[in-house]
């Protein structure tokens, strides 16, 4: 079992599904929020806390689903004194965070997240939102849970494809900062895939220390904590136009990144198609069917827009990037020829 911390959060790694009660408040009321998938294999391990079930998909992600959550807080007498548990995946967490933040002006919470994607990426942080027509993640606020805990026994039910999502976010991390993690996955992709516990323990410890120690510098996004968006940009367009998961879309953003870092010079071709190869190794896409023509477009409907230009984050290598801000001509220029 290990431990981090992040402002007044706790990280907890490898412990037992059953030991998440251990962390939360003493003579306090707890009510999780979780979604119907969880709860067929894990309601067994909420005790008696009284359940709040909502839709985990990028539709439901909406005011709509807080209005709901609300509703039944105020139908359990639920006061500012409440601990929200959100249990499950980036979209629950997400979810329950934000509603946690704005109930009678904010009660605590915290998160058990069960994918992968959700344990390296989406709980950790204290980004809490929903989406709002074609806008992902336009609404919402900075605020962190008060732990996260991570266990593996909830990945062993993951589908395959839900599960080789999370590493998407993994080969992220360890292209921000981490060349000796990159290696590390790339010599153990095969008992990563197998779900060895130990391998999976040190990838997601390692990947959420990289987005801890970032996230200390710069909670709000002023600066260095872009770099945690690398491949993003990218890939909340090709969300919106293709059926790719967030993790897959991911996987493609970070290719279509390492590409424009080629061709500006930045990243060496022999470090852009390590990161193709460890990608596809891993069961993920390295392409997609949208023409160029819908998606720079679209990645300027983004909410990290800035007047006309937009920032991306760049790979120089393995294990460190760069931000730039880029106008939608001057990506068209760099992109004009390119084939998705």
């Amino acid at each position: 079992m290990k431990k981090l911390s992040l402002h007044q959060s706790t990280l907890i790694f490898g412990e037992p599904l059953s030991c998440f009660a251990n962390y939360l408040p003493a003579h306090t009321q707890v009510v999780i929020v979780s979604s119907s998938n969880v709860l067929q294999h894990y309601a067994h391990g909420f005790g008696n806390y009284p359940v709040i079930t909502i839709e985990d998909t990028e539709l439901h992600k909406t005011l709509a689903t807080i209005e709901k959550i609300t509703e039944q807080l105020l139908a359990l007498n639920a006061d500012r004194r409440t601990f929200l548990l959100g249990v499950g995946g980036g979209i629950v967490c997400d979810i329950t965070g934000f509603a946690a933040s704005i109930y009678m002006r904010g009660c605590a919470f915290g998160f058990v997240p069960t994918t992968l994607l959700a344990q390296v990426d989406a709980s950790v942080g204290g980004k809490n939102g929903v989406n709002f027509e074609r806008y992902k993640n336009i609404l919402g606020v900075f605020n962190q849970p008060q732990f996260v805990f991570c266990s593996p026994e909830v990945l062993t039910t993951l589908a395959p494809k839900d599960f080789v999502s999370g590493f998407a976010e993994i080969v992220k991390a360890a292209m921000i900062a981490d060349d000796a993690l990159f290696s590390f996955l790339e010599k153990n992709t095969e008992s990563a895939l197998q779900k060895s516990p130990q391998i999976l323990e040190h990838l997601i410890f390692e990947s959420v220390k990289i987005k801890a120690d970032i996230v200390s510098q710069d909670e709000r996004e002023q600066g260095l904590r872009r770099q945690l968006n690398l491949g993003h940009t990218f890939a909340h367009a090709i969300e919106k136009n293709s059926a790719l998961s967030h993790g897959e879309a991911v996987s493609v953003g970070i290719c279509l990144a390492s590409r424009l870092s080629q061709q500006l010079g930045l990243m060496q071709e022999q470090d852009v198609l390590r990161v193709k190869n460890l990608l596809q190794q891993l069961s993920l896409p390295t392409s997609v069917n949208v023409g160029l023509e819908t998606l720079l477009p679209a990645m300027f409907h983004d909410k990290k827009k800035e007047g006309n230009s937009i920032y991306l984050v760049l790979p120089r290598g393995i294990g460190q990037c760069e931000v730039q801000k880029m106008s939608l001509d001057e990506l068209t220029m760099h992109t004009k020829n390119w084939k998705l």
